[in-house]
């Protein structure tokens, strides 16, 4: 079998005791290890060990976007699995994609090649370097380029990257379920906890410390929490169960790592989880955010035994660009948060508008192709939920006998020395009861249209077919609904981008020219223009035919993240300006 040449695999991987398989492989392993023990299932609830699998996305290096359909490889037959949430990558749920689950039809495919153990348990673990050879051999590397239908030269000739991610093939309240470690901790969000107190051990610990990174790629971090204890659904989701395999040694530039961006001057929400213990209002849980000097105290936290609760707060970030670090504590009980420290990057976007355009201007290098438009991160809905506690009574007596004495009657003999009285109950009734924990459910949704349509003040214009070197102007409306609007901001940001900057380089931050959660958004004053309209000038050297503005609407926060969404809308280009000059000559004589 033939090596695959220069191929580096920027796997960490969960390992510990197995039988090492002998293949043929080419490339060094970026690999780490820890997990181990799996502990008692029920019957309704748990996993058997090799039930297993392992989903493979290719990614493009240039930009992490993903490049093709994600498939799920397999030694098993799981065609028993009722419940699976789609073929959805570890990219995809970072950029937006939400969970959903699918009832049945769940596909996979079996490699001619069988796939060594993944997942370790207490009984043996996964081999490194078989898992190492595995995903570095040509044979399936060759596989993976066909069932996701691109040429093998292509997948491997540095472009492009492969994503890796274990599966769990379980039993899960009596129905068969599949899911990876990042659709495990949402799932577990979205029950309250549920998944993590039946199954904590396979979906907080051995399924995410299957695989992890040891050196950040892609975006991701790498690994550097513990590696034999149940991690939160936060690690899992930001940097657990995944594996990067790269080729040609093609390296993408490594993002400098924050938990959160944030713009500047906007309000924004920064959450945590918090658990440990029962938290109710006889033994309540304060959490406290410290931001920029400023405490900001969440009180009254409540959730049942064994639960979770996802805590807040909306703040208003500063007006200049910094680094800041939100240090996070929790105060009653055996309570803890998921992230004591929170780093964040405050950015300016309203620092590089374009250039003002000049009627001789040229770009004879222009190539209408590679104006190819972005695809940021998009979320429309969110989701969370609040614990709310209620005594359940419980009346019970308790007795308290005493003895209630009497004189003498006119009955009793003289010298009588009995005693005369009665017992009597002088008990009360005690309420024995207990809190019962309500969970309540919100939401929001974020929805927005773009138009784009040529400034009035252009003398040639009609309707949406404008000559090269006149304006456009963009209106954009957006809407947040909420059932919680205490817990959401308005749509507070938008960015444009042009085909003649390829997208990149220049944009414009939009203006919001009406506030609330039903707001406007439009270009700012240009003050290049004649009549300092809200306009963008095209250049006059743009080609004629479709002339596209891409936006970027976000700073929507809500509990459950940002909500944002990618918009844009076109105009036709035909002719240029200086079609509109005639030059006539002077009458003389």
């Amino acid at each position: 079998m033939k090596l695959l040449k220069q191929v580096v695999l920027l796997l960490a991987i969960m390992l510990a005791m197995a039988m090492p398989v002998s293949v043929y492989a080419a490339g060094e392993g970026n690999i780490d290890n820890g997990g181990g023990g799996m502990g008692a299932g029920t019957g309704t609830n748990f996993w058997s060990s090799h039930d297993e699998g392992v989903r493979v996305t290719v990614i493009r290096a240039s930009d992490g976007a993903v490049a093709s359909a994600s498939i799920d490889l397999t030694n098993k037959h799981p065609t028993d699995i009722r419940v699976h949430f789609g073929k959805v990558s570890k990219t995809s749920y970072r950029n937006g994609a939400g969970l959903s689950a699918r009832m049945g039809g769940y596909t996979f495919y079996n490699p001619a090649q069988s796939l060594p153990q993944i997942i370790s348990t207490s009984r043996g673990g996964a081999n490194l370097t078989a898992i190492k050879q595995y995903f570095t051999d040509e044979q399936v590397i060759r596989a993976i380029a066909g069932y996701v239908g691109m040429d093998f030269q292509t997948l491997t000739n540095g472009e492009y990257k492969l994503l890796l991610e274990p599966i769990a093939y379980v039993t899960f309240e009596g129905v068969r379920t599949a899911f990876t470690a990042t659709e495990a901790a949402k799932y577990n969000q979205l029950r309250g906890g549920l998944l993590r107190k039946k199954m904590p051990s396979l979906s907080h610990k051995n399924l995410p410390l299957a695989m992890f990174l040891e050196i950040s790629d892609l975006g991701y971090p790498a690994w550097s929490g513990s590696k034999t204890e149940k991690a939160n659904d936060e690690d899992i989701i930001r940097a657990l169960g995944l594996g990067i395999v790269r080729f040609n040694e093609v390296i993408t530039p490594e993002v400098i790592e924050a938990d959160y961006e944030y713009r500047v001057d906007t309000d924004v929400i920064t959450a945590v989880t918090v658990s440990g213990g029962q938290s109710d209002p006889d033994n309540s849980v304060t959490v406290t955010f410290s931001i920029l000097g400023r405490n900001y105290k969440v009180e009254n936290v409540y959730y049942p035994e064994d639960g979770q609760q996802l805590v807040w707060v909306k703040w208003h970030t500063p007006s200049t660009e910094q680094h800041i670090t939100i240090s996070v504590t929790a105060s009653g009980g055996s309570a803890s948060v998921s992230r004591g420290t929170i780093t964040a990057n405050i950015v300016d976007l309203d620092d590089n508008p374009p250039p003002n355009p000049v009627a001789d201007d040229r770009n004879d290098s222009y190539r209408k192709e590679n104006a190819v438009m972005p695809v940021n991160p998009e979320k429309t809905q969110a989701a969370w939920s609040v614990w709310k506690a209620k005594w359940k009574e419980k009346w019970v007596w308790h007795s308290d006998w005493n003895w209630e004495s009497e004189d003498h009657s006119a009955s009793c003999e003289a010298g009588c020395t009995q005693s005369h009285g009665y017992w009597q109950d002088d008990g009360e009734y005690v309420d024995e009861g207990w809190w019962e924990f309500e969970e309540k459910h919100y939401s929001a949704s974020l929805t927005a249209d773009m138009h784009l349509v040529t400034d009035e003040k252009a003398p040639t214009t009609n309707g949406m077919v404008t000559k090269s070197g006149y304006g456009v102007n963009v209106s954009m409306s957006a809407r947040a609904s909420s059932s919680q609007t205490s817990a959401t901001t308005a749509p507070q940001t938008a960015v444009s981008y042009f085909p003649e900057f390829y997208y990149e380089t220049y944009w414009r931050l939009l203006e919001r020219t009406r506030n609330g959660y039903s707001a406007v958004f439009e270009f700012k004053n240009n003050e290049y223009s004649t009549y300092y309209r809200r306009t963008h000038f095209t250049p006059v050297w743009m080609p004629d035919g479709e002339y596209r503005v891409y936006t970027y609407l976000l700073d929507c926060w809500t509990p459950d993240g940002m909500l944002s969404m990618n918009l844009s809308d076109a105009v036709q280009i035909s002719g240029s300006l200086w079609d509109d000059w005639h030059i006539a000559p002077q009458n003389v004589g």
